[in-house]
């Protein structure tokens, strides 16, 4: 300690260059004890130069290979005008040597190292976090070509199979790395493709430019999974192997790193841990730490926990950095994980806020707005469907004198009891203090009507049952949503498989029930609670029914996500036969979350009582912070006062036979000086008292205390919070089975309407354009007398132009935009071509209303074969009315009649153009004109 107040600045900086040198590997000598040997990597003070004494010189495997230029930590702001000082020492000639320039050059202070490596394009200095191992030079010489070289000869991107979002934003990814852009931003909706985009340029990096490990970084456990997937089932155009085939993908679970791992997938919660050199509960990774209103509280107050250098993982242990979801979890605290790796760091998104721009340095390389994939056809729309009932909007009065049920949260176990006193509740106490079923049952129910009425009202099986679209209700807690489910299954009249939970805390596997949800027919409703990240995609979902609000707009985006999805009508119509494709999806809101005031991210000024789980997830996290021991220890020693003997019996299963008391103490001790210097007495008293250094105590102190630590939050897991988290709540519900609810709303948003006249607006203006250039176009607007020559082909064209142009105007999506704003009467055909016929004819005023152009035919035809019959009794014979409707039914399908097509399927099994001669003879000709003609008008 003494030793640092009589050194000058410039000592300072050199002792702290010396000890980050040793730490990353070298071994620092005197210019007077010069021994190349003593090392893989040593760094030479004082060496003389032709120009002068270098401050320092680094050797590896006995050869010059760079320079540090150190400065005193006063200096930190003007480093990079030193680059000139220590770029002169770097091209001079050593004593005793002839050497070429030294390539890799730093400037440090001690606190602020910046590195230049000259093999680069443009050489451009740039800050590190410390030195890189001499390992690290040695295997980068042995290259030849540095990293930012190599990325110049990246070849041209095979587009195969690739959006145009996914190219644009790789091309100029490639491009933005090329320009030594340190930090690059892909914004890219919720449902384009993020994470292939990312695998398809990952393995591009790894097999053209020789990358050496690429991190993929994740906030949540389940994301990572989602990534791991991703990259197990990618295949690269130029390779018929597996992604994992070429490289191996590594998912950390623990702190090791494997050396031949070239992707790691992590959370960042497990990174930081690892820089701490702590282990990490994998309960810390379920939630996102950005939720953590304790950290965000910590973290505003700039008390982060400093990573310190880590010799197992160093700067330069990742060329590249992907960022999943980069507008969550990546400032403050958790801004320190990127900060310490010498790697380029790249951003994924679909909602990123104004800190992420500022954070990537405004160099967003692509932006693909969730409004863009629609109108491209990536991803589909959505309309707005509201429920509201008369207690969900303004809550309800359960009187004194009434006999209620009270239900016990965790185990759901009721007693009836007479309530003394009246209990008022609002809106926000609705399945939290209060649980109405009749609330529930009467949003189920309404819902339940409004799909067969209003929703998606065409899901008729074979059997004449409705067929339920795949909907995920978002529901507050988990007992509402055990609360949902028990509803739903009465009001369907379903059984168990038909409407399941899925969340993280299920005792059935989630990924299992997921899976059914997204593969099989059942369930068709799934319930969940916290599985909205981003990457929980279920292709087929149509409906998502908010029963919970949620105030952040990111968290919204993502949850509206889950229906954004496009599927191909196969795979459709594997898990729901009555649907024929996905062209859009509903958002049945039932708590008003699409209008409620939305905030950009989590304020930092919040109320002091930070919620418990937050504080056991981040002491789970390995955060060592005196506020938050002493905050924990403070709400369980009042947690002691409250819980029963029972519940404290229970809590020893989860903490590995410690009690509350013993909990707390341990806490407290932590940051407890008296004890910590008892502690660290009984290893001083080991040590010789004449080597008693005063630093040695403070080390000696320091072990002590992280002892400590360790000893206190090992303690806490996932299980143990859980309990400790669900037995402070507020233990009873009151179930009000007394006030009745009902529904006071149930309509489309006026939002969905004005849309659906805009689409309508849209797909007018679309053939009014094209009227002249699409042949079938130009006779149903100007020469209507003409309709009967149009052949299927040109109905296929017209369909083959607009899913190009404008993939948003499916038929399927216009007629349902129709039946908003006008009384539709005739059901959609099941064939989509006839549904554009249909369409067309709406829309250029051959009807007045829309009508199914089959049934049109089907009308046609009947009044035709009247009108024949009216004038001379039954004109035509059995077998010719058989042939009549056989030349109906082909023309409900291909919309015209050639003589030729008699001698095709059906006709040729019946004898074809002869048989039909025979029947009609000379009238042949004519009946087949005037068919085309009557059955078309």
């Amino acid at each position: 300690m003494s030793k640092e107040i009589n050194q000058n600045p410039e000592q300072i900086a050199r002792d702290k260059i010396d000890e980050m040198l040793r730490q990353a590997g070298w071994v620092v000598q005197s210019k007077k004890k010069v021994d190349l040997s003593a090392g893989k990597g040593v760094a030479v003070r004082e060496y003389q130069t032709d120009v002068g004494p270098a401050d320092y010189v680094l050797f590896v495997n006995r050869k010059p290979v760079g320079i540090i230029e150190a400065k005193r930590e006063d200096e930190g702001h003007r480093l990079t005008v030193v680059e000139e000082q220590s770029k002169g020492y770097a091209t001079s000639k050593l004593k005793y040597l002839n050497n070429d320039p030294l390539p890799f050059v730093y400037e440090s202070t001690g606190t602020i190292t910046r590195f230049t490596d000259y093999r680069d394009p443009k050489p451009r200095g740039r800050n590190v976090f410390s030195f890189h191992k001499p390992e690290t030079i040695a295997e980068w010489l042995k290259k030849g070509k540095s990293l930012r070289e190599r990325l110049l000869s990246i070849p041209a991107l095979d587009e195969t199979g690739l959006r145009p979002a996914q190219i644009v934003a790789i091309n100029n990814l490639e491009h933005s790395f090329k320009k030594n852009r340190p930090k690059a931003l892909i914004q890219m909706a919720t449902g384009a493709g993020k994470t292939f985009t990312a695998a398809t340029f990952v393995y591009r990096l790894l097999k053209h430019a020789d990358a050496k490990r690429v991190l993929f970084l994740v906030d949540t456990k389940n994301l990572g999974e989602q990534a791991e997937q991703e990259f197990m089932t990618f295949q690269p155009n130029d390779d018929n192997r597996k992604f994992t085939e070429l490289y191996n993908v590594q998912r950390l679970t623990s702190s090791y790193i494997a050396n031949d791992s070239q992707v790691c997938i992590s959370t960042i919660q497990r990174l930081y841990a690892i820089l701490k050199g702590e282990e990490l509960d994998e309960s810390a990774e379920l939630d996102n730490p950005n939720e953590n209103s304790w950290l965000q509280n910590k973290m505003s107050k700039n008390k982060a926990v400093p990573v310190e250098y880590t010799p197992k993982v160093p700067i330069e242990q990742f060329d590249f950095i992907v960022i999943d979801e980069a507008h969550r979890s990546i400032y403050n605290l958790w801004k320190q994980v990127l900060d310490y790796f010498d790697a380029f760091l790249i951003g994924l998104t679909a909602t990123p806020d104004k800190r992420t721009f500022g954070f990537f340095n405004e160099n967003v390389v692509s932006q693909y707005t969730y409004e863009e994939s629609v109108t491209d056809g990536v991803n589909v729309p959505y309309d707005v469907y509201t429920i509201e009932t008369e207690i969900s909007q303004n809550g309800e009065t359960i009187k004194a004198g009434w006999f209620v049920d009270r239900r016990d949260k965790l185990t759901r176990k009721k007693r009836w009891q007479q309530e003394d006193e009246d209990t008022d509740y609002k809106r926000n106490d609705l399945d939290k203090k209060v649980v109405n079923p009749s609330q529930i049952r009467n949003i189920i129910r309404e819902y339940k009507k409004a799909l067969k009425t209003t929703i998606y009202p065409n899901r008729i099986d074979e059997n004449g049952e409705y067929e339920v679209p795949k909907t995920l209700v978002f529901a507050k807690t988990d007992s509402h949503a055990d609360d949902i489910i028990k509803i739903i299954r009465e009001e369907f009249d379903e059984g168990n498989d038909f409407c399941k939970k899925v969340t993280y805390k299920i005792e059935e596997d989630p990924k299992s029930v997921l899976n059914r949800f997204r593969n099989s027919y059942y369930p068709r409703i799934a319930v969940t609670v916290d599985m909205i990240a981003t990457g929980t995609d279920v292709k087929p979902l149509e409906v998502l029914l908010f029963m919970r609000d949620v105030k952040s707009i990111n968290y919204f985006e993502q949850m509206k996500g889950r229906g954004t999805r496009t599927i191909n009508n196969d795979s459709l119509q594997l898990v729901s036969k009555t649907a024929k494709t996905k062209t859009h999806f509903v958002i049945v809101d039932a708590v008003g979350a699409t209008k409620s005031k939305k905030t950009d991210s989590r304020p930092l000024e919040r109320k002091p009582s930070v919620p418990m789980k937050d504080l056991l997830g981040a002491v789970t996290m390995g955060v060592a912070d005196e506020d938050l021991f002493l905050s924990l220890a403070n709400r369980l020693i009042r947690l002691e006062k409250q819980i029963t003997d029972k519940e404290k019996d229970r809590l020893l299963e989860f903490s590995g036979g410690k009690n509350l008391k013993q909990i707390t103490k341990e806490l407290i001790t932590a940051f407890d000086q008296d004890e910590i210097e008892t502690k660290a007495q009984i290893e001083i008293d080991k040590i010789p008292v004449q080597d008693q250094t005063p630093a040695l105590i403070e080390e000696a102190k320091k072990e002590a205390q992280e002892q400590l630590i360790l000893e206190a939050s090992k303690t806490f897991n996932g299980e143990l919070n859980d309990y400790l988290d669900n037995v402070r709540k507020q233990h009873e519900q009151i179930i009000d089975s007394v006030n009745i609810d009902t529904v006071t709303k149930s309509e489309w948003e006026t939002t969905s309407v004005d849309k659906a006249a805009e689409i309508v607006k849209d797909f007018t203006e679309y053939l009014e354009t094209n009227k002249d250039e699409i042949k079938a176009l130009s006779i149903f607007y100007n020469q209507p007398y003409n309709r009967r020559d149009i052949t299927f082909k040109m109905i296929k064209d017209v369909m083959e132009k607009l899913q190009l142009e404008k993939p948003l105007l499916a038929p399927d999506y216009v007629w349902d935009a129709y039946s908003s704003l006008e009384d539709v009467k005739s059901k959609q055909p099941k064939d989509a071509l006839t549904a554009l016929v249909s369409l067309i004819r709406r829309a250029c005023g051959i009807d007045s209303e829309l009508k199914a152009y089959d049934k049109t035919i089907e009308n046609n035809f009947k009044t035709w074969m009247f009108k024949q019959n009216a004038g001379q009794h039954n004109r035509f014979t059995k077998e010719q009315v058989d042939w009549l409707r056989m030349i109906k039914d082909h023309v409900v399908s291909s919309y015209h009649i050639e003589m030729d097509d008699l001698d095709y399927t059906p006709f040729d099994a019946k004898g074809g153009k002869g048989k039909m001669h025979q029947l009609f003879g000379k009238e042949m000709n004519k009946i087949i004109n005037e068919l085309n003609g009557v059955l078309a008008a």
